[in-house]
């Protein structure tokens, strides 16, 4: 099933999406409160919408983000995304990429809808996106086996990780991050598609073979194939429980596909910024096969030009300068 949140009549809602309409909840509340619910009761909600409500054509509302996680893990495990990366700064895939797969703590606060405008980063030259899909959460668990987590997994959704290159450099040089330069937007969308509806395209090693392209102004600029991360979603969520909990309606992100799933990796693969960086005007567009498709503009930020932050205070023979 698909289970979608949106605006219609200036009112938020969710519900189930068949075909081009969408079929609202009769109880007004949000996804994330099915989810927390149990799946028992989320397709308990999902009969009732589907023989009880009016369905809505989706072109009449404006689909936002299908839930506003409590936290995401953006992991890294496409290699060739890995290499191409790396490659720009004249390095290797390290050795200790292979190890586990390693994630970063992403802004949940930040998420925007399916066709929403996102808007460049303040102080942003070099703007990026990152075709990726995330999985989503069902059920609480800790130190969890991956053939336990299959069962923690409620379902997938597209996700696009917008990257301000340049602010990221500078800040990853410190030894944290990626911090301003992922903070501002991250497309979630269009829908929530359970684990069930995607089993059969699982491979017989555990991933999910389904097709993922990126266009920018209707020009592909990447594709992929989900099959081709080095983890699958049951051992990420297994490695992100170990020594603590994942609860319902936390996302764990793929990390960018490779074969052109973001510019930055085909910078670092032709040593020069091409494709270029996005600007005000560019539409990008992500495909996911069995999933379905975002597309956000991108546009002018408001207060373009960053609030100024001063440099930091030396310290002069052991005491710092900044006083008092």
């Amino acid at each position: 099933m698909r289970f979608a949140t949106f605006l219609y009549g200036g009112r938020r809602q969710s519900g189930v999406v068949v075909d081009d309409k969408v079929h609202p909840f009769e109880v007004p509340a949000e996804l994330q409160e099915f989810i927390k619910a149990g799946e028992d009761m989320l397709r308990t909600a999902a009969a009732d919408a589907l023989a009880g409500t009016s369905p809505l054509p989706l072109a009449d509302v404006r689909l936002l983000p299908p839930l506003q996680p409590p936290t995401v893990r953006d992991f890294l495990t496409f290699e060739r995304h890995v290499e191409g990366m790396a490659r720009g700064h004249g390095d290797a895939v390290p050795e200790e990429w292979y190890q586990a797969p390693t994630f970063y703590f992403s802004n949940p606060y930040a998420m925007i809808g399916a066709h929403d405008d996102v808007p460049v980063p303040p102080g942003c030259e070099r703007f990026d996106f990152e075709l990726e899909v995330a999985a989503v959460i069902g059920r609480s668990g800790r130190n969890l086996s991956p053939a336990q987590a299959r069962e923690h997994i409620i379902g997938y959704t597209i996700l696009n990780d917008w990257s301000a290159r340049d602010l990221q450099g500078r800040e990853m040089r410190v030894g944290l991050g990626p911090a301003k330069g992922k903070d501002s937007s991250t497309t979630l969308g269009p829908w929530l598609v359970t684990a069930d509806e995607l089993e059969p395209h699982r491979t017989a090693d555990g991933f999910l073979d389904l097709h993922l392209t990126v266009e920018v102004n209707g020009e592909t600029i990447g594709q992929d194939s989900l099959a081709h991360m080095a983890w699958t979603f049951e051992e990420m969520t297994a490695y992100a429980s170990r020594g603590t909990w994942v609860r319902p309606g936390d996302v764990l992100g793929s990390g960018t596909c490779g074969n052109g799933g973001c510019l930055a990796e085909l910078w670092g693969r032709r040593l020069v910024p091409e494709p270029p960086p996005l600007a005000p005007g560019d539409t990008v567009t992500m495909t996911v096969q069995g999933i379905g498709s975002i597309s956000n503009t991108v546009v002018e930020g408001i207060g373009m030009a960053p609030v100024p932050v001063p440099r930091a205070r030396h310290r002069a023979g052991g005491v710092s300068t900044r006083c008092p």
